[in-house]
């Protein structure tokens, strides 16, 4: 089999860096993307991957970044939707925004969109790094994308992770029949550093002594190595949700196909101004 191509978001630490090195070893090709130039470049060094710098608080970084992969490789076979993570106080970004929802949803959205034809000509695979918490905290409001209303750092994160499994499942429906495949799964309670700079009580338990019961990044990156290297229709199904390598529940609201059809035509209003109009439409 000849090398694939495949992209990381979220990868210079956590469950992204874990499977970016894990798999490395495949012989692949591995595009390691972060917000850290310092740190994608010394992980990508170390493994032998190649690298992208882009802030997703900035849509016009994922804009030039969907503009340097298109430019760098003829074909993507995997896109792993990994940057995310749970804010602090209510924020908006400077495209006007609610940072979680832009970090989590909106900007993986606006990448997937930009890469649409080179996704489809590749028969690739779109992973998103959903959560646990959308069923937690997740009451996704159409009306009220940016959590203007009864905001809390727990709500905004269960939204977006709830966002990612609508999107992976809107996804599945608008372009299954064209051999794109994709999937959305929780990695489990990973020992990361990603609600550090959270209101949220979950950065208690992230910063303290529980921390020993949690996953290691590399645990928690199992399932998304096991989506990358797997075999859709054989080894999962697309349009699924995940966990521990098994089709999980999700909340009511993920299994909406109005919400989901209704969040994509929203997302893509959103994004417009960035998509421009070369961009695909799905």
């Amino acid at each position: 089999m000849d090398a694939r191509t495949i992209v990381i978001t979220g990868a210079s630490s956590g469950i992204g860096e874990a499977a970016a090195r894990t798999l490395a070893q495949t012989g692949d090709t591995i595009v390691v993307v972060g917000r850290s130039a310092k740190r994608t470049q010394a992980v990508a060094g170390e493994i032998g991957a190649e690298h992208f710098v882009a802030n997703f608080e900035r849509l016009d970084e994922v804009r030039e970044l969907a503009g340097a992969l298109r430019e760098r490789y003829g074909r993507i076979d995997v896109l792993a939707n990994n940057a995310g993570g749970i804010m602090g106080r209510r924020e908006l970004t400077v495209d006007g925004f609610e940072k979680t929802l832009q970090v989590n949803h909106l900007a993986p959205f606006l990448l997937t969109k930009l890469l649409a034809d080179i996704l489809v000509a590749s028969d690739a695979r779109v992973i998103n790094t959903s959560s646990v918490a959308h069923k937690l905290f997740g009451k996704l409001d159409i009306e009220d994308l940016n959590v203007g209303k009864k905001y809390s750092a727990n709500r905004a994160y269960g939204n977006a992770k709830l966002a990612n499994i609508l999107f992976t499942k809107e996804l599945h429906r608008r372009f299954s029949g064209t051999g794109l495949t994709t999937a959305a799964f929780h990695p489990g309670g990973v020992a990361t550093n990603f609600s550090a700079g959270s209101t949220s009580l979950m950065r208690f338990a992230y910063g303290s002594g529980m921390r020993q019961y949690m996953l290691t990044p590399a645990q928690g990156a199992q399932t998304l190595v096991w989506l990358a290297i797997g075999q859709p229709g054989l080894d999962w199904e697309s349009g699924e949700y995940y966990a521990k390598q098994k089709i999980a529940r999700t909340s009511k609201q993920a299994h909406n196909t109005r919400l989901a059809a209704d969040l994509w035509a929203r997302s893509e209003s959103m994004v417009g101004p960035w998509l421009g109009t070369s961009s695909p439409t799905g």
